[in-house]
């Protein structure tokens, strides 16, 4: 700091060239000097300060112009969009509501075709036990007169002798040679 104080102190020391020369008192020179620079600053700033500010002012003025067009574009959408909410929640009160009525229809219908399709399984049901009974009934049958059968054959084959035997075989055969006939 002290440098720069004593470079303009030597400043003073100088020699005088005719009526020019430095002052170095600070406190009488730098309101001339300020008041000199302002002056010259307004003079000849004045017309450029001016288009500056007006152009600023003209850029500010179209930025407010371009907000309020867009603010009305805004608004215009947004009466567009709210239109568009009320038909949209308009159809969804009618789906909801035809919903309602076609989840009752659907309920309904399942139900009926659930009784149908039970009432199918029942009878798919008897007949399967109407089924096994007549099968159990012949089997039973078959068994019984099979048992009957190995039983009269036992009681020929004890009871019969060959003589017997032997015309109760030729009788049988003369009964299919009729039968025979008649089928022919």
């Amino acid at each position: 700091m002290k440098n720069v104080t004593d470079s303009f102190v030597s400043l003073g020391y100088w020699p005088f060239a005719g009526s020019f020369g430095f002052n170095t008192d600070i406190l009488a020179t730098n309101p001339i000097n300020l008041t000199v620079v302002l002056g010259v600053l307004i003079f000849f700033g004045k017309g450029v300060l001016s288009d500056l500010l007006d152009n600023r002012k003209q850029r500010i003025l179209n930025t407010i112009r371009n907000s309020e067009e867009l603010r009305g574009g805004a608004i215009e959408q947004l009466e567009k969009a709210r239109a568009r909410l009320r038909k949209v929640d308009m159809e969804a009160n009618e789906f909801r509501v035809n919903g309602y009525s076609e989840i009752e229809r659907e309920k309904l219908n399942l139900i009926n075709s659930t009784y149908k399709t039970l009432e199918q399984l029942e009878n798919y049901k008897n007949e399967t036990i109407h089924f096994e009974q007549q099968s159990a009934i012949n089997e039973v049958r078959q068994q019984v007169f099979q048992q009957a059968l190995e039983g009269a054959l036992g009681t020929l084959n004890s009871c019969l002798n060959n003589e017997l035997h032997l015309r109760t075989i030729s009788a049988n055969i003369g009964m299919f040679g009729t039968m025979k006939e008649i089928i022919d």
